[in-house]
This record gives C-alpha cells, structure tokens and sequence, in this order.
C-alpha cells in the first residue's frame, strides 16, 4: 500500500507512488500516459471505497499504474491442462475426513516462507504455489524450512508454456543436489468436495483458518508485501458456489512426501 499525502494533488500522489515502488519511466510521454492510467484508478479505487456497503475495501499498490488489460495479460491467465496427470499422482488422502481443527495457521509452526514477489515471469502463479507447497511439506516433514528456487522449476519445466505446470518434468541433471524432496502429489477432487475440507487442503499450502463470521481462509500470494494484507488475501469459505470463490477448489493439488 502506498503512502498518501495530506492535501497532495494528483500529480503529487504520483510522483509518491512511483518513489514508494521505484517506478521509473522511459521518457515523459511514457510518464503522462501512465499518470493518466494512475488517475483514472485511483478515483475508481476512492469512489469504490466511499459508496460502502462493500465485503472489501481497495487501495492504491504497485499496480496503480496499469490497465485492467495489461494486469490480466501478465499476471492472470492460467488454464486447467486438458490432459492427462503423470502417474506420480496417489490417492486423495482426504476423501473420508468429516472433521478438521477449527484454527490451523502453518505460518505459526514455522512452515511458510516469508511473501515473495513475481518480477518478469508471466503466469508463473503455479511455479510459486507449487514451490510453497513443497516448502511446506518439507518443513512438515523433516523439521527444515528451505527456500526453494521458483525460477528454477520454471526453466526445468519442458512442457509448461510460459509459466510451467502440475504436469511438467524437471531435467534432474541441472541440479547437482536436492535440499527438497517430494514423492508424489494428489489431486484435490475438482467441485465435489466441502469447502470445510477444500480448507484444510488449503493449509497445506500456508494458509490460515479463521472461524470467524463469515469463514475466512487468507491465501498466500506472490505480489509482494504491499499487495493485499501483507502478501495475503482472505477468501471467504464455504459459499453456495461448488468451485469455490473465484475457482479456487476447481484445480486444486498438494505435494506429498
């Protein structure tokens, strides 16, 4: 979140914004189009946030810059492979629990690495919750948290277009040593399980439950700090929709070790 200064004009907030986030144009023709863009979100941003009444509020980040077009073609994109899984998948383990813990937080047990920040690698969401995913899994298992290396996956993955997949191999000769380890992964059942369930999945993968009104689970994500609640978002649990909010329980998968 950027900073705002009092009584600031435009102009002004601009100018803040692009020292706040290193923001540095080519030329001044670059520069007023971009402050252009910067202006026109940000009075959506205020006029969406003074209408209340709202299950969110916006606010002004690195982003503030760039079009809804040019956001969703660099950062959003990813597609459900139509083909079939590599036989590394197992079971679901999870089909038959009916209770889970009320409150889980991995972060609090030591199994999440701090937020990191996608820079020039379109589409690469799955490298970076993947790479979560084993971290977690890892500390879980051994007692070890390490940091893994997503721009690593991404160059080994030869079947993925842009960004990688679930359904990629990694050339196993480019490393000379493994600090992580995993021996499978299994498939969350897409749309059919409970969103109490879908939620502990979830948590595999460094998120929080929060019992609260309405259920809550904050989901890690790769755009830095200054996005969202200090790198997270929470979305809301347990709604009519059968995907989950914003498809998230559609492609669902977690790491096993």
């Amino acid at each position: 979140m950027s900073r705002t200064l009092p009584g600031a004009s435009m102009s002004e907030r601009h100018e803040q914004w692009m020292a706040d986030h290193g923001r540095v144009y080519k030329d001044n023709a670059e520069k007023d189009m971009r402050f252009k863009i910067f202006n026109n979100n940000v009075l959506f941003i205020e006029s969406f946030n003074n209408a209340g009444n709202q299950p969110y509020k916006l606010s002004i980040n690195q982003f503030a810059d760039l079009t809804n077009e040019e956001f969703q073609a660099s950062h959003n994109g990813y597609r459900i492979p139509s083909h079939a899984r590599p036989s590394k998948m197992t079971p679901f383990r999870y089909e038959n629990v009916t209770a889970v813990p009320a409150n889980m937080d991995w972060r609090k047990k030591g199994a999440a690495t701090p937020i990191r920040i996608r820079v020039n690698v379109v589409r690469s969401c799955r490298a970076f919750s993947t790479i979560a995913a084993t971290e977690g899994i890892t500390q879980l298992t051994t007692g070890k948290l390490i940091s893994l290396s997503e721009q690593e996956l991404v160059d080994c993955d030869r079947s993925g277009k842009d960004a990688g997949s679930t359904d990629g191999t990694c050339n196993t000769k480019k490393e000379a040593s493994h600090p992580a380890k995993i021996s499978g992964y299994e498939n969350v059942p897409a749309n059919r399980f409970s969103q109490e369930i879908v939620g502990l999945i979830w948590t595999m993968v460094s998120l929080q439950l929060d019992m609260g009104q309405p259920l809550m689970a904050p989901i890690k994500n790769s755009w830095g700090t200054s996005w969202g609640e200090e790198g997270y978002i929470r979305m809301q649990r347990d709604i009519a929709a059968k995907e989950g909010l914003c498809g998230i329980a559609m492609d669902s998968s977690n790491p096993t070790a």
